[in-house]
């Protein structure tokens, strides 16, 4: 067991090699640079395209464009050229991706039913990438994985009985203690950071409210919020609507410019 101690702390020292702070301040790992996860962003969204029906409703994209860019258009990095495709689907979803993709279901529009709701959506999705969320992810991943490939190695070599009963508990403990958790952190960052684009945007950040409620009614029955990697419905309500104080004058400075108006239909 000595021996699995030792092989379990190898990906904590790495991760302590490669340790940085999200927009918010929160300690991240990132194993992973920026030209790598933008390769990964363009390899991902190519083949996206690839299996998914693109819509060919011109009205429909012109508006899911337009609010994008919006939101992309406060991004403290403009380097990029973001790509936006909206997807014929009846998912309520949308996704970001490094590199500067955008991709949004047509199921969605049916419930982020105006440009502020839909903004909400787009906000988040494109704060994960600007928290550099799926570097996180990928790095948790190949930490986790490494961990228990050698615990495996370990368990073996040093002759353990039930060997597949302890496997079977660090995965448990893995998922639940550490991967399903820091899900709900990014969640939660990039509902905040989402908020603050949005707003920046000239969207309204008090319909982000209105949008999770009208999530909650398509979403159904939630699973508990300890097996989830997103906040539940009534959690992540709260804590937007916590956020109004803060991003209020944020949106009331940005209607004093001149913005594009994002027609839906």
């Amino acid at each position: 067991m000595k021996k699995l101690a030792l092989t379990l702390m190898i990906p904590v020292l790495l991760a302590g090699c490669a340790t940085t702070k999200s927009p918010t301040g929160r300690s991240q790992v990132l194993l992973f640079d920026k030209n790598q996860m933008t390769e990964m962003g363009a390899q991902s969204f190519t083949a996206m395209k690839k299996e998914q029906k693109i819509s060919n409703d011109k009205q429909k994209t012109t508006y899911v464009n337009c609010v994008a860019n919006r939101i992309t258009a406060v991004l403290p990095d403009q380097s990029l050229q973001w790509e936006v495709v909206l997807f014929d689907s009846e998912q309520v979803n949308a996704f970001a991706l490094p590199g500067g993709h955008i991709g949004v279901y047509t199921g969605l529009l049916e419930v982020a039913n105006d440009p502020d709701q839909l903004a909400t959506v787009i906000g988040h999705e494109v704060a994960h990438v600007l928290a550099r969320h799926g570097n996180e992810q990928v790095s948790r991943a190949q930490m986790t994985n490494t961990g228990m490939q050698l615990a495996d190695v370990a368990l073996g070599a040093g002759g353990v009985s039930n060997k597949d009963l302890y496997m079977a508990g660090l995965g448990l403990g893995t998922q639940v203690g550490i991967l399903l958790p820091f899900g709900r952190d990014q969640e939660s960052e990039a509902d905040e950071l989402g908020l603050e684009l949005m707003a920046k945007a000239g969207f309204n950040p008090a319909m982000s409210v209105t949008l999770w409620q009208n999530m909650a009614k398509a979403g159904g029955e939630q699973g508990p919020e300890l097996f989830s990697t997103h906040p539940s419905h009534s959690t992540r309500i709260s804590d937007l609507k916590a956020l109004q104080a803060k991003t209020a004058p944020l949106y009331e400075s940005a209607k004093k410019q001149s913005l594009t108006q994002c027609k839906n239909g």
